[in-house]
C-alpha cells in the first residue's frame, strides 16, 4: 500500500496527501529519538509546537510530559466534546531494524508504534485545524508512559477529565499481522488486566549431598510452578479466559548447594474483574500451601496493574460505523480480545469510549527489536480520526 492510496477517495484524503511527506518525516524523526516513560520531553515539545502552530490551545504538564490540544469550531451551538488519545513513550529495547532512521539512542526504541500513533493524531490535528468542518470541542490527548507506568492514570490524577471533560474518548493501536489499514473492533472486554506476583519461597539451605538436613526451596518451587498450571484449568470457568505465567525463577549458584530461597515472578491476565479477584485469591492460597507441604514458607507480593479494557457498546458501534461509512464494509477485519494490557482502560473507566486496532501489515511483532510502524497507516488513521471527529461533532 502506497502512502497516497487513499488520496483519490475524498477531500479529506486529498487534503492529508498534500502534507503527508512532512508527517512521515516527523514520524521518522520521533523514531530516531525515542524517549522512555515520563521522559518524553523532546517528543512533547514537538507535539506542543505543532499544535500551537495550527491554532490549538495547548496545555502541558499533566502526567509530567503530557500534552492536551484543544480546538473549538463551528457556530458555537455545538455543545458536544470529543477526546482522542495517542501515546508517546518508547521501550527499553535495542533496535535491530537497520533503518536509516533507526534509534540514535542504543537501548531505547519505538518498538510498539507510539511514534506512529502520535504522528497519526498530529496528522489528523493538522487537517482538522485547516478544515474545521465540525461544531463543538475537540481535545487531543498526547499521553506519556503507557508502557507499564500508568501515564493515563497519572494524567487523570492530575485532573485530565476535570480540566478537559469529554463526552466520549477514543484511542487506537496498530496491529502487526492484520492487513494494512484494516480496522478491528471488539465489543466489551477487548484487552486483559495485567497483574504481577513476586514470590519468594524460603527454605533452609544446606549441602546438596545431604538434602535431608535442609529444606529445599528449589523442589518446592518446581512443585509450585506445576501447581500454578491448575489455577486456570481447574478454577477458572471453561468459557472464561485467563493466563498465569511464571516468567522468571532464580535460586542457587552451585550444583552442590541447596539455597535458602528461590524467587519467582509471575504475570497474571484476566478479562473479567471477578476472574481477576479469583486468580489473586487462588494463587495466594496455592503458593502458601505448596510451600508448607515441603516445610518451606512463601512470601507473596501481589501487585495489581492495568485493569481490564472494556469498550462501551454505543461508542464502539459508532466507531465501527465511521469505518464502514468512509472505508467500506470490507475495511473491517475479524478480531478477538487479546491478553495484552493497555492503560487506556483507566480512561474508559471514567469516560465512555472505544479502543480500536488498525492493521500494520506483515511486520515484526510489537515489542520486537525488528518492529517498525508502517507509514502507510498515517493517511488511513489520520483520515479515520478526522471522519470520526466530524461525525461525532456534527454541525
Amino acid at each position: 500500500m502506497s502512502l497516497a492510496t487513499a488520496a483519490d477517495q475524498d477531500a479529506t484524503a486529498r487534503h492529508i496527501a498534500g502534507y503527508l511527506p512532512d508527517m512521515v518525516a516527523l514520524r521518522r524523526d520521533i523514531h530516531r529519538h525515542p524517549e522512555l516513560g515520563y521522559q518524553e520531553q523532546r517528543t512533547s515539545d514537538l507535539v506542543a509546537a505543532a499544535l500551537s502552530g495550527w491554532g490549538y490551545e495547548v496545555h502541558r504538564g499533566l502526567g509530567g510530559t503530557g500534552v492536551v490540544g484543544t480546538l473549538r469550531a463551528g457556530s458555537g451551538s455545538g455543545s458536544k466534546v470529543l477526546g482522542i488519545r495517542a501515546d508517546m513513550d518508547a521501550l527499553p529495547i535495542l533496535e535491530t531494524t537497520g533503518l536509516d532512521y533507526a534509534s540514535q539512542h542504543p537501548g531505547r526504541m519505538h518498538a510498539c508504534g507510539h511514534d506512529g500513533h502520535t504522528t497519526t493524531l498530529l496528522t489528523a490535528a493538522r487537517c482538522l485545524a485547516e478544515t474545521r468542518a465540525f461544531d463543538g470541542t475537540l481535545h487531543l490527548i498526547f499521553q506519556p508512559a503507557e508502557e507499564g507506568l500508568g501515564g493515563a492514570l497519572k494524567m487523570m490524577q492530575d485532573g485530565l477529565f476535570e480540566l478537559f471533560p469529554c463526552d466520549q474518548v477514543f484511542g487506537l493501536h496498530n496491529m502487526p499481522g492484520v492487513p494494512t489499514g484494516k480496522f478491528c473492533f471488539v465489543d466489551g472486554a477487548a484487552m486483559a488486566s495485567s497483574d504481577t506476583a513476586l514470590l519468594r519461597i524460603r527454605g533452609q539451605g544446606g549441602h546438596g549431598a545431604v538434602p535431608d538436613k535442609a529444606v529445599d526451596p528449589i523442589v518446592a518451587s518446581a512443585a509450585t510452578v506445576m501447581a500454578l498450571q491448575t489455577v486456570v484449568s481447574r478454577n477458572v470457568a471453561p468459557l472464561d479466559t485467563a493466563v498465569v505465567t511464571v516468567g522468571s525463577i532464580h535460586g542457587g549458584e552451585a550444583s552442590n548447594v541447596i539455597p535458602d530461597a528461590v524467587e519467582m515472578k509471575l504475570t497474571i491476565r484476566a478479562f473479567q474483574d471477578s476472574t481477576r479477584d479469583l486468580l489473586e485469591q487462588r494463587i495466594g492460597a496455592l503458593v502458601r500451601a505448596q510451600a508448607e507441604s515441603f516445610g518451606a514458607t512463601a512470601e507473596l507480593d501481589y501487585q495489581r496493574g492495568y485493569p481490564v479494557l472494556v469498550n462501551h457498546d454505543g461508542p464502539t458501534a459508532f466507531a465501527r460505523q465511521v469505518a464502514v461509512d468512509h472505508f467500506g464494509a470490507d475495511a473491517l477485519h475479524p478480531f478477538a480480545p487479546i491478553p495484552a494490557s493497555e492503560d487506556f482502560a483507566y480512561m474508559l473507566q471514567q469516560v465512555p469510549g472505544c479502543y480500536l486496532f488498525v492493521g500494520n501489515g506483515p511486520s515484526a511483532n510489537l515489542h520486537n527489536p525488528a518492529y517498525d510502524f508502517n507509514d502507510a497507516l498515517l493517511p488511513v488513521g489520520a483520515r479515520y480520526w478526522v471522519k470520526l471527529t466530524e461525525a461525532f461533532l456534527t454541525a
